[in-house]
């Protein structure tokens, strides 16, 4: 790990065009109440211009960490890196984990510490020499012992906890595909819960892919149903001591999806802040 401590542990202020925010996650600054479907607070603007953003997007598997993450990538400039992906890319290599990978990727483990720091290293390395400048974590820390590390070699600032019902994650995960051809992502699940016990109903519609990818998609090994649970069950296992630990250090904002992404998004840039960001990067486009 000692090359990754070049990855820049520096000022608490971070920044992204001519807005500043501080490190800390903190409540809403005014009388009124945060909006129901967030829990905890948003990045609190700051004066002092530094760096870009160092976020990390937390989540059970199927929650949506990726698409969140990636827009967001792309509306603040800077890169998103998923460790499943990176775990995917060493899968496709066949490289000296391939064959380690692949057979706890199929059982529904998590990857062993050891493997996701190296592999997230060698790309927080690539970034540096690339030039990159901040980034958005998605899939990672999902240990105590990976959040330790990370924060020994660099500075997070916010940490965004994405929260669905588990019956809702589970369809999502079911729905996935990917286009063989092109590799995009697409999801045939039409998810419709019902709200009750006074929490409201969530409904998202299919995300289909266009004519020419319908007979060309194919689902991932591990999105069976009793591998989607084994996960999910793992992952809560791990994450409340993983929440509470970010929540102490006032980075934790917990963010409930309300339905998909029409819904989720502009809900999610307010609670960041970024909403009318997002609108004076349109009419500047």
């Amino acid at each position: 790990m000692a090359r990754v401590l070049r990855v820049a542990r520096s000022s608490s202020l971070f920044s992204f065009g001519s807005r500043s925010y501080s490190a800390e996650a903190s409540h809403a600054s005014s009388p009124s109440p945060p909006p129901t479907f967030l829990r905890g607070g948003g990045a609190r603007r700051d004066v002092t211009k530094e760096r870009n953003v160092q976020w990390v997007f937390l989540g059970c598997p199927g929650v949506g960490k990726g698409t969140y993450a990636s827009r967001l990538s792309s509306l603040l400039g800077v890169p998103h890196i998923a460790t499943g992906d990176l775990v995917r890319e060493e899968l496709a290599s066949s490289g000296p984990l391939s064959q380690q990978l692949k057979e706890i990727v199929n059982q529904g483990k998590l990857v062993s510490d050891e493997i996701i720091v190296n592999l997230l290293s060698k790309r927080l390395e690539a970034g540096e020499a690339k030039g990159e400048s901040g980034f958005i974590l998605d899939g990672f820390p999902r240990t105590m012992r990976q959040a330790e590390i990370l924060g020994d070699v660099t500075d997070i600032d916010l940490v965004v906890n994405l929260k669905l019902p588990e019956e809702v994650l589970v369809d999502k995960c079911l729905g996935r595909r990917t286009c063989d051809q092109c590799g995009k992502g697409f999801n045939i699940a039409h998810i419709n819960l019902k709200g009750e016990n006074g929490k409201p109903g969530i409904s998202m519609d299919p995300l289909l892919p266009p004519p020419q990818c319908m007979s060309k998609l194919i689902t991932r090994a591990d999105d069976t149903e009793e591998v989607v649970k084994a996960r999910l069950r793992i992952y809560n296992e791990t994450s409340q001591p993983l929440e509470e630990y970010y929540r102490s250090k006032g980075k934790l904002m917990e963010f409930d999806l309300p339905g998909g992404i029409p819904e989720s998004w502009p809900r999610l840039l307010e609670a960041l802040r970024l909403d009318d960001y997002e609108e004076k990067q349109s009419a500047a486009a």
